[in-house]
Parts: structure tokens; C-alpha cells; sequence
């Protein structure tokens, strides 16, 4: 499991809407629930290109937001 450092944390957003992301880090992921988007996190480097997204399910959706939920994942700004 990789970390990011807070500081790049706090100013990282979505590259295609600008807004906050949530990262999940036993995933090694970083979510946008407004796009149902995923960027991987790969040794600790966040890989924030459009073209290497994924966008996940609706089921995909609902799971992640509940594990933002019940652990508190805070986002990565206050828009």
C-alpha cells in the first residue's frame, strides 16, 4: 500500500472537471463520484491523465462511496 504526500494531496483534483477526489488508499486509487472515475496510484504516484481513467459501474460506485462513508475519507479539498 503507497501513501501520497499531504501536501500534493490537498491540491489534487480531477484533470477533467477540476473538482475534489477521495483517495482510497488500501485501493491505491483516487475516486471522482461526480464522473464515476478512478486514477490509479502507482508506487505512490498518482497517474492523473483522462485517457488512463476508469470509469466504474454503478455497483463499482455505490461500493466505494460506502467505504468513503463508513471510514471517513475526507476529500482532497472543499470545492
Amino acid at each position: 500500500m503507497s501513501t501520497i504526500d499531504a501536501r500534493l494531496l490537498a491540491i489534487l483534483a480531477c484533470p477533467q472537471d477540476k473538482g475534489p477526489l477521495y483517495f482510497i488508499s488500501d485501493e491505491e486509487l483516487l475516486y471522482n463520484p461526480r464522473l464515476k472515475r478512478r486514477y490509479d496510484v502507482r508506487d505512490g504516484i498518482p497517474v492523473m491523465l483522462v485517457d488512463e481513467a476508469t470509469t466504474v459501474s454503478d455497483e463499482e460506485h455505490a461500493r466505494i462511496m460506502a467505504k468513503v462513508s463508513s471510514q471517513g475519507i475526507a476529500p482532497t479539498f472543499s470545492a
